[in-house]
């Protein structure tokens, strides 16, 4: 497994903006999809967005679709998730993961196997 760690959480109003940002390291980081799931209290944790181990393909779910923006920076062993427009029910704590298939897309939310500690976002209306 890889060890993952956010930054970049906080209390912002809403339609700010926050940029999440993930560091990589104990795994190849060019070689795996990336993710970043979040936690909302009393909910279930979801993949929210995803990209390739190439970079070439990222997947959103539809509540933050157009809004929310993930990159990798693969010199960096790093992923990054930019929030834009961001709403009330984005408060959550949000989670950065590597998947743990090999050269792979990181659409299947069960096959991410290394998460980082979670980071508070809250979006006070």
């Amino acid at each position: 497994q890889a060890q993952l760690v956010e930054s970049g959480g906080g209390l912002v109003q809403a339609g700010g903006s926050l940029r999440l940002s993930c560091a990589a390291s104990g795994r190849t980081f060019s070689d795996y999809a990336m993710g970043w799931f979040r936690q909302a209290p009393g909910k279930e944790r979801e993949l929210i967005a995803s990209i390739s181990w190439n970079g070439f393909s990222t997947e959103y779910t539809d509540p933050v679709k157009g809004r929310f923006t993930i990159t990798r920076d693969d010199a960096k062993s790093s992923v990054y998730l930019q929030m834009n427009s961001l709403k009330p029910e984005d408060t959550a704590v949000y989670y950065c993961a590597m998947s743990s298939v090999l050269f792979g897309l990181g659409r299947n939310p069960l096959r991410f196997d290394s998460w980082g500690q979670g980071t508070q976002v809250t979006v006070s209306s």
